[in-house]
């Protein structure tokens, strides 16, 4: 792997706080991937053979079961997915595909566990960073079974708003049938959704979304930073 992608891997709070030996071991059987759009990356059920790092493009989190798939998370630069099988040396509960071009790090499983056990930096930091995806997940679950569709959607917006700099227009980071599946919904209900959501000042033009009543919105969805904020 070329040295010029060692910084912004370091940076990661992954692996910030390893020793400078620890590091350029594990960067030693690592290796870069330039992948085109659409390209399947690991296979849900598959051996964890590798921690991936990406380092620019998107990658789509996903799964599937008696002929149904639905979309989990979106990784984007510069973050790893999937940490918890690497860990645990257990299959892989996702597949992962390019949404766009990407270039992705991996680095092999083995050596990941291998420097768990002797780099404490590194082993705290992995046990924040899986706290945090546990918590993700909670979230995440909180949102789906103690909200409504149009619940869902709603704050789905007002959280893009806040990544958009509270713009009154926006645009979607990706297709609604995407999105749909994010949210738990079929293409139809999200459809339906959009409309419900008319009445409180949201109007839709394609991809791009636009709040005309801040407001009566936010009173509609009734954002909770115990479901809607993913930082902590």
């Amino acid at each position: 792997m070329p040295d010029s992608d060692y910084p912004d891997i370091r940076r990661l709070d992954l692996f910030s706080d390893m020793t400078p030996e620890h590091f350029q071991t594990l960067m030693r059987g690592a290796y870069v991937q330039n992948f085109p759009p659409q390209i399947e990356l690991i296979t849900e059920g598959e051996p964890s053979d590798f921690l991936h790092v990406v380092l620019s493009g998107s990658v789509d989190l996903f799964s599937a079961w008696n002929g149904r798939d639905t979309s989990m998370a979106t990784v984007r630069p510069i973050s790893t997915f999937i940490l918890a099988a690497t860990i645990k040396n257990a299959p892989y509960l996702m597949s992962a595909r390019t949404l766009e071009k990407s270039r992705i790090v991996l680095i092999p499983s083995q050596d990941v566990r291998a420097i768990f056990d002797v780099d404490g930096g590194f082993a705290r930091a992995m046990v924040t960073e899986l706290a945090q995806c546990y918590r993700s997940v909670i979230k995440s679950q909180k949102d789906l079974k103690l909200r409504t569709s149009l619940e869902r959607l709603a704050n789905y917006l007002l959280r893009q708003q806040r990544h958009a700099g509270d713009a009154a227009a926006f645009d979607l980071a990706f297709e609604k049938r995407r999105l749909a599946s994010i949210l738990g919904m079929t293409p139809e209900n999200l459809s339906r959704a959009f409309k419900g959501l008319q009445p409180y000042g949201v109007t839709v033009d394609g991809t791009r979304i636009s709040i005309g009543d801040q407001a009566d919105l936010e009173r509609f969805a009734k954002p909770n930073s115990l479901i809607d904020d993913f930082s902590t």
